[in-house]
């Protein structure tokens, strides 16, 4: 359906949101996928899904107009405009990293080595007659526990399926994009396909200040993607706190933009033509602008105005799940670490922060009531530590089993 021809229609302005959460965080995982493997297929499917968010959020703005009768219900509604505009500026600077595919605008091979890093690790896959994957749903697979390896598209007869839920079926010829570390990559690509998967061949070392504009990317990338991910987190719980790591967060791509920048004109003059650069420039500035939206999603925390319900209900009501739970002091997590217990493959969860109360920062060195944010393997977990962590429902109640807590979500 074209722009033009929409419409009022009465619809849960929930309902809108919920799907523009998912889809705006599909479309990132997708743009960076397109330029991984180079897919044109894959980049078209970014800008068919950027015209289906021009849709729901004109929808949604339509139906938050029809719900301001006052000047309370307007203050009260501000914020949840903010947040349709920042997931519409996430669609719109994932449609402009997919262009640099579709429009063959060049890429150091530096980059596509470097992206695997930036998104885990995102594989094509056909699926064979004889896949043990064959006829079966992913939960009967069990794929993301047992492997951490999530299917993020199918591809069927020429249609694609975004966010396969655990009841779809895997069948024979399907082309599957799987997303996940580089181990559980490998085990699934083999199942999926019947041939073993080869990593791409790292580049030959290049020009320094070309490296190191590529390594801000791959950082900008990673912190703008866990910047969202908390920003969502800090409205669903109306949390400042976490709504300021979001701000530092926006500041620190900021800053690596900027950087990025001054080794791009730097490298610009010992590559053989500098218009070969113009897909590195044309990354950053996309992924700077979704830093920026996720800064846009928590400005009502921020402000102190609160969290709308209507996003709080979009968010806990969305695909994927944010929830928050305490380590309880005799679970299996408590004197562990992330890695000991294999939290993301048993769970499929990915915990994006953890607030310790009355400890010191790891990223921040702040005392008191600190986060530790986007963890790592080696975090070691306490007794009381609070987890915020994202993914499937199942994935949070298996999570919750570890935590010996019950999922909060607003």
């Amino acid at each position: 359906m074209a722009v033009d021809d929409v419409e009022y229609e009465p619809v849960s302005v929930k309902e809108l949101l919920a799907e523009m959460k998912d889809t705006a965080e599909l479309l990132i995982d997708l743009s960076y996928s397109a330029v991984l493997l180079g897919s044109d297929e894959v980049a078209e499917e970014v800008l068919e899904l950027e015209a289906t968010m021009d849709v729901l959020q004109l929808r949604a703005r339509m139906g938050l107009l029809m719900a301001a009768r006052n000047p309370e219900d307007a203050e009260a509604l501000a914020p949840v405009l903010g947040v349709v505009g920042a997931a519409e500026k996430v669609s719109d600077a994932a449609g402009d990293i997919a262009k640099v595919v579709l429009e063959d605008i060049g890429l150091p091979d530096a980059m596509r080595a470097a992206l695997p890093e930036a998104v885990e690790t995102v594989v094509r896959a056909v699926i064979v007659p004889d896949s043990p994957f064959a006829d079966r749903t992913l939960v009967d697979i069990n794929l993301e526990t047992e492997t951490g390896v999530r299917a993020i598209a199918i591809r069927r007869e020429g249609e694609w399926l975004f966010n396969p839920g655990p009841e779809t079926t895997l069948r024979p010829d399907d082309v599957v994009l799987f997303r996940g570390s580089e181990e559980g990559i490998a085990e699934v690509y083999e199942d999926a396909s019947g041939r073993a998967y080869v990593p791409p061949e790292p580049p030959e070392p290049g020009i320094d200040d070309l490296e190191r504009a590529v390594d801000s990317i791959v950082h900008m990338k990673n912190m703008s993607e866990l910047a969202v991910d908390l920003a969502y987190g800090a409205v669903l719980f109306d949390s400042d706190e976490v709504a300021e790591e979001v701000l530092e967060l926006e500041a620190e791509v900021d800053a690596l933009q900027s950087r990025f920048e001054a080794w791009t004109l730097q490298a610009a003059s010992r590559v053989d033509d500098p218009v070969d650069l113009r897909g590195l420039v044309q990354l950053a500035s996309a992924t700077e602008v979704i830093s920026d939206a996720a800064l846009e999603i928590s400005e009502g925390v921020l402000r102190g105005l609160g969290t709308h319900p209507v996003v709080a209900e979009a968010v806990r009501e969305s695909d994927e799940v944010i929830v928050r739970l305490t380590v309880g002091p005799d679970s299996a997590l408590a004197g562990t670490t992330l890695g000991e217990q294999m939290v993301k493959t048993e769970t499929g969860m990915r915990v994006i922060a953890v607030r310790r109360a009355g400890a010191e920062s790891e990223r921040t060195g702040r005392e008191g009531g600190s986060w530790v944010i986007s963890p790592g393997p080696e975090t070691e977990l306490r007794p009381g530590d609070v987890l915020i962590a994202k993914g499937t429902r199942s994935g949070s109640d298996r999570l919750a089993d570890l935590t010996g807590d019950e999922p909060a979500d607003g």
